[in-house]
């Protein structure tokens, strides 16, 4: 009797352990360092934002949702959006976001991060519209951009909280011009250079007028100033020569005389084929000749 009731009781402590596994590990469950977790009783949240590791539940009673709480990327479509001057520009931007209460974000998106996607996009998009809605072509495209971002991720944050979510930044990735915007705006930028091209133009042009004239006046009133020096300094030298001949001359007439005979009779026959057809008698320029003593 005793041996027959062996196998039963064997094999009723192996399903017994088998129960208490099944049952342990529907009891138990982990959550992952990259997620969050809602633990629902009968469909009504008793607990959320669990922390990485291994936690409690009571098996079929309490259920488990995970969600991922790493950052996510919202990359809007490309839109246009109007300016201050009526003008369309295509702006392409995206969204960081992360799960920061996730029991709000179950409550306001299901937890549908498709969802949160599109009420975030909705979100980015108004906020668009408004700050380009005050802004021109120059200053969205130019000026202003970083304003934008930074008043967009500003209003992104206030608002993405009533969705359990923390929204870390908005980037604007590019702003296009449609082609025919494109064309007036570059023509207008052309005609804009145009006009400060020809203005420095006539700027340098007038510029080197005026530094050319005076560069002539300078030169005159230099060419001016040498002239009289010079006329000055010929002046004085030619006074200093002639007293010089004439404290010369004073000392020996005679001599002097003579010299200067000598010196006109060596300018005047430099060779000895001049000739002077004259009388020497009735020059006194040969007055020297005459007086010469005939040769023995």
């Amino acid at each position: 009797m005793a041996l027959s009731q062996l196998p039963l009781s064997r094999n009723t402590l192996i399903g017994a352990a088998v129960a208490v596994v099944a049952l342990l590990s529907m009891s138990l469950f982990t959550v992952d360092e990259t997620q969050t977790a809602i633990r629902f009783q009968l469909g009504e949240i008793v607990q959320d934002n669990y922390a990485p590791g291994l936690h409690w539940k009571w098996p079929l009673i309490n259920n488990v949702r995970k969600f991922d709480r790493r950052l996510q990327t919202l990359d809007t479509e490309p839109e246009r959006f109007l300016t201050a001057e009526k003008k369309n520009v295509i702006v392409d931007s995206f969204a960081m976001w992360r799960i920061d209460d996730v029991r709000r974000f179950y409550t306001a998106v299901g937890g549908d991060p498709t969802q949160a996607n599109v009420r975030l996009d909705q979100i980015v998009k108004d906020g668009l519209r408004s700050e380009f809605s005050k802004r021109t072509i120059q200053e969205v495209v130019s000026g202003d951009r970083d304003q934008i971002m930074e008043t967009l991720s500003r209003l992104l944050r206030e608002q993405a909280i009533q969705l359990g979510i923390a929204a870390v930044d908005v980037r604007i990735k590019r702003i296009d011009l449609p082609a025919d915007v494109s064309n007036s705006v570059f023509s207008r930028m052309k005609a804009e250079r145009l006009r400060v091209a020809k203005d420095f133009r006539s700027r340098g042009a007038e510029a080197a007028e005026r530094i050319r004239a005076d560069a002539d006046r300078q030169s005159a009133v230099l060419l001016a100033e040498a002239y009289r020096d010079a006329e000055r300094q010929r002046g004085e030298g030619d006074a200093q020569s002639a007293d010089i001949y004439a404290q010369a001359y004073s000392k020996d007439a005679d001599f002097y005389t003579f010299y200067r005979s000598l010196a006109a009779y060596r300018k005047t026959f430099t060779g000895k084929d001049d000739i002077l057809v004259v009388q020497p008698e009735n020059l006194q320029f040969f007055r020297y000749f005459n007086q010469m003593a005939p040769s023995p």
